[in-house]
């Protein structure tokens, strides 16, 4: 599908809704879509991603700001008729072969009413095939606002609702308040937040984000991480029964292993067959992980780093530690621990952890992670935002059917 999305200006201008706008065009293009950015300010940052400067689009452009000056005071200027025609013509060289303009604030800002007009104008005339409005911000409901805005057109189009166009807004409130603006049922208008990139915002390495997309992590929850090396001492058929038991009550939770069987003790390799067997005897394989089998060399520290950033909780069910680093790293990291009770741990983690015994049974272990993690509201919330909030998510479940609707 060929897509254009609208806006005052594009990336790399700092704001909030060029951020949206850059996610989201960054989303449209992994989906297969062409996309392009029309905008008054903004210069490309991805070949695959075009953004094309139309000046006139810009709030800062001199003739936009003389016009403004006059509407502001309540007058329709002479020129302002001169301006919508020449961004009509700008337009419409730029949309003529889209099959969906999505416009964010075109039609709910004041900031640029020549360019709202003109963007009317053309859908009005037929000359865009698909009209998405995306409205963050609403001038009319705005105090701030008020001063500028005055009965009558143009000024009207930001409290109309323009036939045809599909209404999309960035959260329930702002959906009621547009509702009422535009004297519509709130049903005809389409609720889609802004997202998160959880990538970009945890610092992450592309070899953790390969990772992390082959292995359905992000919508992983609870993600518990063992981050040791594949050795008999570390118990790691305890880590592969306890998160079977533990997923008949969180049916989405996972385990990664860190650690690489190495090439020292030809023991560990057969160990690590052993765990591989056991993890198909349990029905495992999509939510027990060891990464030595990606990463056979073992992973850098950089994306060690990255994985105590991803995950819910550690979890060391170690029959035997000298001294137990992970539960430093875990501490820096904000993860809650849930580790064996040995000496060494214990001295380390003090009454910040919560313990348990290497004899103690699967089912009763996964209790206890089970109930500490579901009164943990940092956790809950983490696992929200997850799994509703980040672009990847936003794009699968709402756009991609907004578009195809």
């Amino acid at each position: 599908m060929n897509i254009v999305l609208l806006h005052f200006s594009a990336p790399p201008v700092v704001g909030g809704v060029e951020t949206v706008l850059e996610h989201q065009a960054e989303q449209l293009d992994r989906a297969g879509h062409r996309v392009r950015i029309l905008a008054g300010r903004g210069q490309t940052w991805d070949a695959r991603i075009p953004v094309e400067v139309l000046a006139r689009l810009d709030i800062r452009h001199p003739q936009t700001l003389k016009v403004k000056a006059s509407l502001d005071a309540g007058t329709v200027p002479d020129q302002f008729a001169g301006l919508v025609q020449q961004i009509q013509s700008d337009l419409q060289r730029s949309v003529s072969s889209a099959q969906v303009v999505i416009a964010h604030n075109v039609a709910s800002l004041n900031k640029n009413l020549a360019l709202t007009a003109a963007l009317y104008n053309l859908w009005q005339d037929g000359q865009i095939q698909c009209l998405i409005l995306w409205q963050h911000d609403l001038a009319w409901t705005t105090q701030r606002y008020q001063d500028e805005l005055h009965p009558g057109w143009p000024w009207d189009l930001l409290r109309t609702a323009w036939p045809g166009a599909k209404q999309v807004t960035v959260s329930e409130a702002r959906r009621q308040e547009l509702a009422n603006l535009l004297k519509i049922s709130p049903q005809e208008i389409t609720v889609i937040p802004a997202g998160l990139d959880m990538t970009s915002f945890l610092g992450l390495q592309p070899r953790t984000v390969d990772l992390m997309d082959n292995l359905q992590l992000s919508q992983a929850a609870p993600i518990l991480l063992t981050p040791v090396r594949v050795t008999r001492r570390k118990n790691l058929e305890m880590a592969f029964t306890t998160l079977a038991a533990l997923r008949k009550d969180l049916p989405r939770a996972a385990l990664v292993v860190t650690g690489t069987a190495g090439t020292q003790n030809p023991s560990n390799q057969e160990y690590l067959d052993h765990l591989l067997k056991l993890r198909s005897d349990l029905e495992l394989e999509g939510s027990a992980h060891l990464l030595a089998e990606f990463a056979p060399e073992g992973l850098p520290e950089a994306s060690l780093a990255d994985f105590y950033r991803l995950a819910d909780a550690l979890f060391l069910p170690s029959k035997e530690e000298g001294f137990g680093f992970p539960i430093l790293e875990a501490g820096l990291s904000r993860l809650p621990i849930f580790c064996s009770d040995l000496p060494a741990l214990r001295d380390l983690a003090g009454h910040y952890a919560t313990y348990f015994s290497v004899d103690d049974t699967p089912k009763n272990v996964a209790k206890l992670i089970a109930k500490q993690l579901k009164l943990d509201p940092v956790y809950r919330l983490r696992v929200h935002l997850r799994q509703e909030y980040t672009w990847q998510s936003i794009y699968h479940r709402q756009i991609a059917p907004l578009l195809e609707g």
